[in-house]
Parts: C-alpha cells; sequence; structure tokens
C-alpha cells in the first residue's frame, strides 16, 4: 500500500522508515523480558551451563524468540514499506543534514537498547559474558542493517551512510563498556513532550500523541545518563541509583532540512530551527533494590525512559533557560 504522496519523500523518510520503525523494534525485543523473565546485567548469573540444567531450553527458547522476531519483523516491513515501491540496483544517499541529527541519534540509541537486549538474553541463557556481548550486542546492528538494504535497493530512498554509521556507533558503545566495565555505567534514554508545532503540519509531526511521539523530533529528547557511584569506590555510601544526564533535543522543526513557507495554502510561521543541550539528573530503575520479581521485570522492561527531573537548559537563542521539570 502506498504510505506516502511523491512531494512527501523527502521529508517523510526518516520519520516513517528511522524513528517510528525503530521504536517498533526496541517494543518487539522488549518481548523477550516477558517470555523469560528477569534478564538483568547484575542478576549475577553463572557463566557455566552445567550448573543450571533449564539453560539449554533458555538458549532454545531465546534463539526461537529472536529468530521469529527478525523474520516476522522484517518480512511485515518489507510487504508494508517496500512491497509497492519500485526497486533499483543498490544505492547509497547522504541524509546527514535532515532534523537536526535528531534521527540520526535516535538510531544510535535504537542500535544500543536492541544490543544490550540481546546480550542480556543471550546472558540469562547461559552463554558465557564474552561471547554474550559480542554476539547479543551485535543484535541491533545486524537489524537496523537489514532496514538499510531494503532501504538501499529502494527506487525511491536509499542506504544512508549516516544511518549505518549511528548504528554501528551505538552496538560499539555498548559493546564496549561491556567490555571494559563488565557494566553499563553510562546508559542511553529517551523522553518526550508535545510541542505545538505538530498543529501546522499533523501530516508529518503526527495528529495525536502517539503519533507525535513517533514523528515529532521537537518534542524528543535524547539522554546519555552517567551512573555516578559506578565511579566511585565500593564503599561509598552515594545511591547506586541516582544518575547525572545529558541531553540532545532540536526545536522549531516544521521540515527535515528547512521549514516550508506554508502548508495546504496557508502561511506558517517563521520558527528559528536550533539545537538543545540539556543537563539533569536520573534514575537507574535497574540498580534499584527489589526482591519481587515482577517489579524487578517492570523496572528492567522501562530502563530506556528518562525520569522526569528539573533541568537546565543550554542554546543559542536563550543561552541558559531552566525547567522546574523537563519531560
Amino acid at each position: 500500500m502506498k504510505i506516502e504522496t511523491q512531494n512527501q519523500k523527502p521529508e517523510t523518510r526518516n520519520l516513517k522508515f528511522g524513528n517510528k520503525i525503530l521504536i517498533l523494534l526496541i517494543c518487539s525485543f522488549t518481548g523477550i523480558y516477558s517470555i523469560y523473565g528477569n534478564i538483568n546485567l547484575e542478576s549475577g548469573i553463572n557463566d557455566s551451563v552445567d550448573r543450571q540444567p533449564n539453560y539449554k531450553s533458555r538458549l532454545i527458547g531465546v534463539s526461537v524468540t529472536a529468530g521469529t522476531l527478525y523474520a516476522g519483523s522484517m518480512t511485515g516491513l518489507y510487504q508494508l514499506w517496500y512491497a509497492d515501491y519500485p526497486q533499483s540496483s543498490f544505492h547509497f544517499i547522504n541524509d546527514s543534514d535532515e532534523w537536526l541529527f535528531m534521527d540520526k541519534i535516535g538510531h544510535t540509541v535504537t542500535s544500543y537498547w536492541i544490543g544490550r537486549i540481546g546480550y542480556e538474553s543471550l546472558n540469562w541463557s547461559g552463554v558465557e559474558r564474552k561471547k554474550a556481548t559480542w554476539y547479543g550486542g551485535m543484535w541491533g546492528l545486524a537489524f537496523l542493517t537489514t532496514v538499510e538494504v531494503f532501504d538501499g535497493f529502494s527506487a525511491e530512498w536509499g542506504a544512508s551512510v549516516p544511518d549505518l554509521a549511528a548504528n554501528a556507533i551505538g552496538t560499539g558503545i555498548f559493546i564496549g563498556q561491556q567490555l571494559l566495565w563488565d557494566d553499563q555505567p553510562f546508559t542511553f534514554k529517551f523522553s518526550f513532550h508535545q510541542t505545538s508545532h505538530a498543529d501546522y503540519r499533523p501530516d508529518l509531526l503526527g495528529e495525536n500523541f502517539i503519533q507525535q511521539l513517533l514523528k515529532d523530533y521537537n518534542g524528543q529528547t535524547y539522554w546519555l545518563s552517567a551512573n555516578i557511584a559506578s565511579f566511585l569506590p565500593e564503599t561509598s555510601k552515594f545511591p547506586k541509583w541516582l544518575d547525572v544526564s545529558f541531553g540532545y533535543s532540536a526545536e522549531g522543526m516544521l521540515g527535515a532540512k528547512s521549514n516550508p513557507a506554508e502548508y495546504n495554502g496557508k502561511p506558517l510561521p517563521d520558527f528559528k530551527r536550533y539545537s538543545q543541550y540539556l543537563l539533569s539528573l536520573d534514575v537507574d530503575l535497574t540498580k534499584i533494590k527489589t526482591n519481587n520479581e515482577t517489579v524487578r521485570l517492570l523496572l528492567n522492561m522501562i530502563g530506556f525512559i528518562k525520569i522526569p527531573f528539573p533541568a537546565l537548559e543550554f542554546n543559542k537563542i536563550d543561552k541558559v533557560k531552566g525547567h522546574w521539570m523537563y519531560y
């Protein structure tokens, strides 16, 4: 089926084939949590498969689930988004000048989280930690590279070189931390707030909350949360769950590369496009101690969400701006 019109194609490629699909993949892989129970980087899983008689069945289950999710999501993606468009020889494009880098950071964050879930799934299945780090950590890169291959053979689009680079960076950040520290002291997070920009271009930025969550880059913020206690002595009393968080967002975007002067014959405001840099606190939900398995599972499942806190914003328009509570 046709999803986009020709005049929408240049602006909506990343929104429809980037962020929407990437978040969908995160949600799909998060389903592994609910199937296989508590998967946690600090769960103390023993590397010896022989000591746990159910490890083999776990590994088979994770492998079958991951393979099914991969085959199903890629088949569905191809049928829904590519099948009705003309094919071409494989080619690349450079779309680094779109959306003030927001979509590229989205690729990095998504690749990181799928890789993290891949590692946790394999480690829970009894795979030795170093092997789980490499094999599971590459899940995000494998999945998202397949999407770029689809794009590369489509005459309407093309494989994005910056997207491929962003995917590799996200994978590298997860694997690098795991090999260096056997932990993830730096974690990517996501937050969202609704903006008025979607009112001017609902076709592009979303007509309701769910659509805007996926489409409106003006309301999205990507964070890198650093766990302070990870760099303090083990005897420190500093809360292990408290992080300092550095965020990036962008504002004033009604188009991918520039803002149109009008929409459906009506003039649009002259919004200034600019980047936003934020400093805030955060909570690492995976480090909250609980003996309740259901609560622990829930905390792991929503671990990619940035907890609202007061924040300082730095940008070229306001210079320094304070938020009592930033979402």
